[in-house]
């Protein structure tokens, strides 16, 4: 299991936190890059500097390998904050 996920039958979800809106926004805008790379995008919410992600696969009704797949791109991108 992906560290700091936690997971249900229909998803994978996360909540973080940033220093501040520009820091969770440059996230943000990092994982669109990997998303559209991977052609599988998030649920999100943001405000401020918390940013809240949930990941699940809607052509299979729950959980697939691209979410865990993007999940742990996600986590690679968190080293740099």
């Amino acid at each position: 299991m992906l560290a700091n996920w936690e997971k249900s039958q229909r998803s994978i979800k996360t909540q973080l936190e940033f220093i501040d809106f520009e820091q969770a926004f440059k996230f943000m805008t990092e994982v669109v890059e990997v998303a559209n790379r991977l052609n599988h995008h998030p649920e999100w919410f943001n405000v401020y500097n918390r940013v809240d992600i949930e990941l699940t696969t809607h052509d299979v009704g729950g959980l697939s390998e691209l979410d865990e797949r993007l999940a742990e791109e996600i986590d690679n991108l968190l080293v740099r904050y």
